[in-house]
């Protein structure tokens, strides 16, 4: 008799543990920042509670955590935080207001990369995105491991977009805007900085048919064609996996500053003036932000990435032959090391788009 129930209780042990493994999901979150972050993690009104809502991550840290496979949520990263005298604990980027560590229910405050996870969703897949819609602090990478069914595409924002900033959106660390080159820590939303309804695809502009994209969301979506960069962006920016594991990787490759790589003109108020009156200029947008980005494309039957031209043709006339045949192969090789992101092949010289490697990503 005894054996028997020793017996019976071990296959309800190992039930129950194949149960909780089947009805659970492993996220692992993971900071390849030169910098340390503060993760924070908000749950649907609906979902159930994690076991954390908010932790500090150092430089070159991971931790995985245990997530239902019901839940719904969005996680981020804060950055530039400390406590004040009285013990007050506050970022200057994504703060959620808590005044912990811990987050407890408490949102990002704009702007902030989103990564916005729905698990178990319609037909049983888990629906994915990153988001740029408040606005951008750190590059961020959502890669699905060991997926059933579904996409199970990598997506995010490789780009840190901070330098290049337009300087109508651009926080500077005392959470003001700040003009000229560099020395921004996030990048806000055409709809934080200006409140436009036409940004905001709110009141008259509050349907995919009114609210379009703007010179401002372009500007990212250009740089993180995988992101969402406005309300309205699902179609090019939801993904989908069944029964995954998650990286969320803050940082995921280095040297990724585009105001390292485009012209001075290019933070000019001036070329940014129609779009921040609401005038889809996108020739503005073209000229400053996109054509003289630092491209990359990598041939089929090569092995290291080539510098390419931008969409008038010729090369790329920004870096000497030595500092580009130094930092693509230092890219090139990153890519590999992190994921294939199975995007279709796009021809360099005729697109705007940025990174391509090896028949993966532009």
């Amino acid at each position: 008799m005894g054996r028997l129930v020793l017996f019976l209780s071990i296959i309800v042990f190992f039930a129950f543990s194949f149960f909780s493994e089947v009805q659970s999901a492993s996220f692992r979150i993971i900071n390849k920042c030169r910098h340390p972050i503060w993760p924070g993690l908000l749950s649907g009104a609906t979902s159930p509670p994690l076991p954390t809502t908010g932790f500090l991550l150092s430089a070159g840290r991971s931790r995985t955590i245990t997530i239902p496979r019901s839940w719904s949520g969005r996680i981020w990263a804060r950055t530039l935080c400390g406590q004040d005298s009285d013990g007050k604990f506050s970022c200057v980027t994504a703060d959620c207001g808590s005044g912990k560590v811990e987050c407890g229910g408490g949102g990002a405050k704009p702007p902030a990369t989103l990564a916005e996870f729905t698990l178990n969703g319609a037909d049983g897949l888990d629906f994915y995105d990153v988001s740029l819609v408040d606005g951008y602090n750190l590059p961020m990478l959502i890669v699905a491991q060991g997926g059933t069914r579904g996409g199970c595409s990598a997506t995010g924002c490789l780009v840190d977009l901070n330098g290049a900033c337009p300087s109508d959106l651009r926080v500077a660390r005392g959470n003001g805007t700040k003009s000229g080159r560099g020395g921004g820590v996030a990048c806000r939303s055409a709809c934080e900085a200006f409140g436009d309804p036409r940004y905001c695809c709110s009141e008259a502009y509050s349907t995919p048919d009114t609210c379009g994209p703007s010179a401002y969301s372009l500007y990212f979506k250009h740089a993180c064609p995988r992101a969402y960069s406005y309300a309205y962006d699902d179609k090019t920016s939801t993904y989908t996996c069944a029964s995954a594991n998650y990286l969320i990787i803050f940082c995921p490759l280095p040297y990724t500053r585009l105001d390292y790589f485009l012209p001075k003109g290019a933070w000019s108020k001036k070329r940014w003036r129609a779009a921040s009156s609401g005038k889809q200029n996108y020739d503005v947008l073209i000229k400053a932000t996109l054509w003289q980005f630092f491209i990359l494309r990598s041939d089929p039957n090569t092995e290291y990435c080539s510098l390419c031209c931008g969409h008038r043709g010729g090369i790329f006339p920004l870096l000497p032959l030595f500092t580009c045949l130094m930092m693509t192969s230092l890219l090139h090789g990153q890519f590999r090391q992190i994921v294939r992101l199975n995007l279709s092949s796009t021809n360099c010289k005729s697109s705007s788009i940025f990174i391509k490697v090896s028949n993966g990503w532009c």
